[in-house]
């Protein structure tokens, strides 16, 4: 399971791709979509075309690192269209969860 820090970054590439790619093909496709952000220490998530897999791509302390998550059943939520996401959002993607609305009772500022 990744730890994601509480004010983690995460973009999500909202088509379909190839997860056949790996380091290169991932890291320059990240380049193209979110430019100067892939040493950043930011998450970027990638899904193929039938929504059952799913890779993330992230700067760890010395170099990239790839995670990949296969369900045996059923797909990830097609609610989740937003190029960037919070950290509860990424985990209820995770988890299958799919939110009515997604709204914060108080705010922390």
């Amino acid at each position: 399971m990744l730890a994601l820090s509480g004010d983690a970054r995460i973009f999500m590439h909202t088509d379909p791709i190839d997860l056949r790619k790996g380091f290169e093909g991932l890291s320059c496709m990240t380049e193209s979509l979110f430019p100067e952000k892939l040493l950043t220490g930011a998450y970027f998530v990638f899904l193929n075309k039938t929504r059952n897999r799913m890779k993330v791509l992230y700067w760890d302390v010395d170099g990239l690192a790839i995670w990949h998550k296969r369900l045996e059943k059923g797909t990830f939520s097609k609610k989740s269209s937003e190029k960037q996401m919070d950290r509860r959002q990424f985990f209820m993607l995770l988890e299958g969860i799919v939110p009515q609305k997604t709204a914060c009772r108080f705010s922390l500022k």
